[in-house]
């Protein structure tokens, strides 16, 4: 029971520090990126050559206005005007509202990838200081974004998609395959289990993610490539600051100890 507290009593310090690191990086890089995508989602695809010279301007004012171009051009017949409009649900409102929701969703999401980073650590004798937390948060941020980012890289609103459910079969394949691959090359040195872990490392990879059937889309290449970037990136901040601040809080509160189980006494 005691190093069930310890373990949890890491995570939720690193997931909060990270969590609250990576909601302000979306903000600034992620976030405008998505609300220029929100605006080609609602004008229903609009004229193709007004897409494409929006997706070149990084100006969020710009993108916009042939969006409403596009809008205006493609006015609905008087039936399709009285249709009602599609309840979409609840969502937050833009601003404020919607930048404290994404920061809850992301201390949670840290905190569960901070279990996780810990437990697993704990078995190769924990992380012990900030620098074997970089290095354990460059194999997190493999497992879960750069693998299976290669398959499956970050969707804007509006961007077609295979089916849910092979996607997540695909997606949680990779992780796995990767997590036991890196483990078996940094754990087990020997050449058959090296020659086994990066088969299972390539393996999902040969296999390929699920696709849709169409790659057709109103949204802009450039805007696409632009958030596929941010989001690695942001991502890859995250776990760095994810695996250090494990290894500093674990370090400081352990001491001499050996493991979480023997700390906190």
């Amino acid at each position: 029971m005691n190093l069930f507290r310890n373990v949890v009593f890491v995570a939720a310090i690193a997931g909060l520090v990270a969590g609250i690191a990576l909601a302000c990086m979306q903000a600034y890089a992620t976030v405008p990126l998505i609300l220029k995508a929100e605006v080609y989602e609602k004008a229903g695809g609009g004229h193709h050559h007004d897409l494409a010279a929006a997706g070149t301007n990084n100006n969020a004012t710009s993108s916009a206005a042939p969006a409403d171009n596009a809008m205006s051009s493609a006015a609905p017949a008087p039936a399709e005007a009285a249709a009602p409009a599609e309840d979409e649900g609840w969502a937050p409102a833009d601003g404020f509202e919607r930048f404290g929701f994404n920061v809850v969703a992301n201390i949670v999401t840290g905190i569960g990838f901070a279990l996780i980073l810990v437990a697993v650590s704990e078995f190769a004798g924990g992380i012990g200081n900030w620098r074997q937390g970089v290095f354990w948060g460059l194999a997190g941020f493999a497992v879960f974004t750069l693998a299976p980012g290669l398959g499956l890289p970050p969707e804007l609103p509006a961007m077609p998609a295979a089916e849910l459910l092979p996607r997540q079969i695909w997606w949680i394949s990779t992780v796995a395959a990767t997590a036991i691959g890196l483990g078996l090359i940094a754990f087990r040195k020997s050449l058959p289990l090296a020659i086994l872990a990066v088969v299972l490392i390539v393996a999902p990879h040969i296999v390929g993610a699920p696709q849709p059937d169409s790659f057709e889309t109103a949204i802009p290449e450039g805007l696409h490539h632009r958030f596929v970037v941010a989001v690695t990136l942001t991502d890859l901040v995250f776990w760095l600051v994810l695996g250090a601040v494990i290894g500093v809080v674990r370090g400081r509160f352990t001491g001499t100890a050996t493991s979480l189980r023997d700390s906190f006494a």
